[in-house]
């Protein structure tokens, strides 16, 4: 039987890829694997070109475009992106593990690919998260790191696309999207440029108020 863990636990460090920084005390890389591993078929949300899960204690602040905010009952708040134009062109994930970071790691199950950074700042922990074409960043404290890495993860996972109705939201405006570039994948965002984005969500006036959409889950 020890034999067969230690087999096991091989095989899930080489298909799972590498990472730096083990982050002592913290169960989030486990749980990561395996809910990332696992399929979804469980969704709540509902939006042309896509579709995807919230996970009990998530709800809605705003969402404007592809951009979404969302707040989980620790009050720690998510930043969301769907990225459908790299969806669309199948952009692959060029990430390069950050051995500067507190941790970073690379992943791909069922197919679908992305990497996790997380950099601390003083006793704040900035969470840089892709799977799927989608990207959730948060700041949190230390003591909820796991817990919302392992809400990002049943979002990310979950997410389903529509390739018919985004060939009809993109595919006419193909041309015009030739030349971008696209950099969903590089972890370039920065917890300033994060936080801007919260704070102005919160308080510009275009912000849209989704309290009649926003999604509770009971179970």
């Amino acid at each position: 039987m020890k034999r067969l863990v230690v087999l096991l636990s091989i095989v899930i460090l080489f298909t799972t890829g590498c990472a730096v920084k083990k982050l002592d005390n913290y169960d989030f890389p486990t749980n990561m694997d395996y809910i990332l591993s696992k399929k979804n078929k469980l969704y709540n949300v509902y939006y042309d070109g896509y579709k995807y899960y919230l996970p009990k204690g998530v709800n809605f602040i705003s969402k404007d475009d592809y951009n979404a905010l969302l707040k989980d009952q620790y009050n720690n708040k998510y930043y969301l992106y769907v990225d459908l134009i790299s969806y669309y062109h199948k952009i692959e994930n060029d990430y390069d593990i950050n051995d500067e970071s507190y941790y970073s790691k690379k992943i791909e199950y069922n197919k679908k690919n992305g990497y996790i950074q997380i950099d601390q700042y003083g006793n704040k922990f900035f969470i840089q998260f892709v799977y799927n074409y989608v990207k959730i960043e948060s700041y949190v404290d230390k003591n909820n790191l796991s817990k919302s890495i392992n809400n990002m993860c049943y979002i990310l996972r979950s997410f389903k696309f529509n390739d018919s109705v985004i060939e009809s939201l993109i595919g006419d405006k193909a041309l015009d999207y030739k030349e971008e570039e696209y950099s969903l994948f590089k972890p370039d965002s920065s917890k300033e440029s994060y936080l801007d984005v919260v704070e102005r969500n919160e308080t510009d006036a275009y912000k849209k108020d989704l309290e009649d959409e926003k999604i509770e889950i009971d179970y």
